[in-house]
């Protein structure tokens, strides 16, 4: 590997009523809004969110700039259609099923799916590293695997939802792991044995297309990139810049493991899965599954041994004081669901929630 891979964001959010907080289905006004301000912004699943894509990246600080310029120009947008624009994983008011998007795509999965898409509103934030080649992606994807319930606490940003305290830091990852293709990836040892397992799930019917794969980490489709999306959104555009650059880093580190012959631990699925929910529940605020070592860790602990991993590569990025800044920052201050549980639990009044969300969205984007 010669220079340090190129990196890019899709950050996804919920547009709500400014009054009401509930969530209002108006995506394509939103978006042709955006287009005249010359931003591509994508319309999702259901007509309650929105999602913007960042440019290619060489730099972490060309890439926190674009962040702040596109959730500026989002939320200006939102507002020019009577919504407004938030930085949440789940709606946290009450709300009846979710309108769906009418692209002919969206309307196929609504039908097979049913109920699942329209309670959708699920807002993730997508990780795209370069790559050279599927089977890098899929060494990358083995590598990354014990870390994704640490990425996942990290953001967690969806303990509030339909009015109440769900007792979870990442309602969304337990939401979303109800699609037949979602949650952490298996261990392949070939693009050939990941092929089959894909053309497994099309032909019994549990996806419709490639584009419904909606493992933790991926093979883009679209992009020749590995794309990490375990992550809720995060409440803050500095949140989202740490965990890209957290990303890029275990990416490189990765690649040159395997380069270097290392062994990668094939971790147990029921370890996986405990370490997720484990990370769902608790967030950053308890302890972690150590799904490599095995037993319990408090999660700043956990985040300081993948630091220590990725070191180098943050080192050769120019980024390790940044992250190790971040990482403070965030502890001290708390990630979306501290946040939410403390707007909600000082008068127990979901507007106090919306506002503290809106505030997160935008606060250094000004």
């Amino acid at each position: 590997m010669d220079a340090p891979p190129t990196v890019g964001v899709e950050e996804e959010f919920l547009l709500v009523d400014p009054r009401t907080g509930a969530p209002v289905g108006r995506n394509a006004d939103v978006a042709r809004t955006a287009a005249d301000f010359g931003m591509d912004m994508q319309l999702e699943i259901t007509r309650c969110q929105v999602e913007t894509c960042t440019r290619v990246h060489t730099n972490t600080a060309d890439l926190l700039r674009e962040l702040r310029e596109l959730r500026r120009g989002a939320a200006a947008s939102a507002e020019k259609n009577d919504a407004l624009l938030l930085a949440v994983a789940v709606p946290p008011t009450a709300h009846a099923q979710l309108p769906i998007t009418g692209t002919p795509r969206y309307a196929r999965i609504a039908d097979r799916f049913g109920r699942l898409a329209h309670e959708q509103g699920l807002c993730g934030c997508h990780v795209h590293v370069a790559v050279p080649d599927r089977e890098v992606a899929l060494q990358v994807s083995n590598f990354l695997r014990p870390w994704l319930p640490l990425l996942l606490a990290l953001t967690a940003n969806s303990a509030i939802y339909r009015g109440d305290e769900t007792g979870y830091a990442s309602w969304r990852n337990i939401l979303w792991r109800r699609w037949p293709s979602a949650g952490p990836p298996p261990h392949f040892d070939s693009v050939q044995q990941y092929d089959a397992r894909v053309e497994s799930m099309l032909s019994h019917g549990v996806i419709l297309d490639r584009k419904m794969v909606y493992w933790d980490v991926r093979p883009s489709i679209t992009f020749p990139t590995v794309e990490i999306r375990v992550s809720d959104v995060p409440a803050t555009v500095e949140e989202t810049a740490l965990l890209a650059t957290l990303v890029r880093a275990a990416v490189m580190t990765a690649r040159r493991a395997t380069a270097d012959g290392a062994d990668i631990p094939v971790i147990a699925e029921d370890t996986l899965r405990a370490a997720y929910w484990k990370a769902a529940h608790e967030g950053i605020d308890g302890e972690a599954v150590d799904p490599l070592r095995g037993g319990m860790i408090p999660v700043p602990d956990l985040l300081s041994r993948l630091v220590d991993r990725i070191e180098p590569a943050l080192e050769e990025l120019g980024d390790f004081g940044f992250v190790t800044d971040a990482i403070t920052a965030l502890l001290a201050r708390g990630n979306g669901a501290r946040r939410q549980l403390n707007a909600f639990r000082a008068r127990n009044e979901l507007s106090d929630v919306v506002g503290e969300l809106a505030e997160a969205t935008v606060s250094t984007c000004r």
